[in-house]
């Protein structure tokens, strides 16, 4: 595993100089996580961004009765984490777990803030991600509302094709907010019809 693909990502949303991605480069290192490992658990400050250069992991959060609800996957090309405890250096609200045998980029915060300074595009850089990261949450509060449970589920398959291949079920369900049983009758809907 290399940072190519973390490289190659950059590069599609900024242009940087040779120089400015070495830098970059320099201040980034590849941490290797065993499936069942977290990245960030709630509580903690998320104190690190965290590229997923391999694997699958979880982004969410334990209700008081002691329920997971998850919030996000997150598959190779992905960052992952929680924003809000990375952007106010709080304790985080979310737990990220990997789902596989992953490999990380990260960053540590500090060195996050250094690298706005000296390199102005990668600002840009985090500026789009977080953009974007907003734009896809305003679409999913949206979709929660107005969607149908069969239309929910149908889009999540459309929309994450790689990710309905590599996650359980339960898992699946409780990311669209249904009991494993009720997303079993969807399913079972989904197919009587074809």
């Amino acid at each position: 595993m290399s940072l190519e693909s973390f490289t190659n990502y950059i590069s599609k949303i900024v242009s940087l100089s040779a120089e400015e991605m070495e830098v970059i480069v320099a201040n980034t290192t590849e941490r290797k996580y065993l499936k069942g490992q977290y990245i960030l658990q709630a509580g903690d400050v998320n104190n690190k961004v965290a590229f997923i250069l391999q694997g699958c992991i979880k982004t969410f959060y334990i209700d008081e009765d002691g329920n997971e609800h998850i919030v996000a996957f997150g598959i190779e090309d992905w960052w992952t984490g929680d924003l809000g405890s990375l952007m106010a250096q709080k304790p985080a609200d979310y737990n990220s777990q990997c789902l596989e045998n992953s490999v990380v980029a990260i960053i540590p915060y500090k060195k996050v803030q250094e690298l706005y300074d000296e390199i102005p595009m990668f600002e840009r850089l985090f500026r789009i991600i977080t953009e974007k990261a907003f734009v896809a949450s305003q679409r999913r509060i949206i979709e929660s509302f107005s969607l149908t449970a069969k239309e929910k589920y149908l889009q999540f398959r459309t929309r994450y094709p790689k990710i309905d291949q590599r996650v359980p079920q339960y898992m699946i369900a409780s990311y669209l907010g249904f009991t494993p049983e009720f997303l079993s009758k969807v399913r079972s809907q989904i197919i009587a019809e074809q």
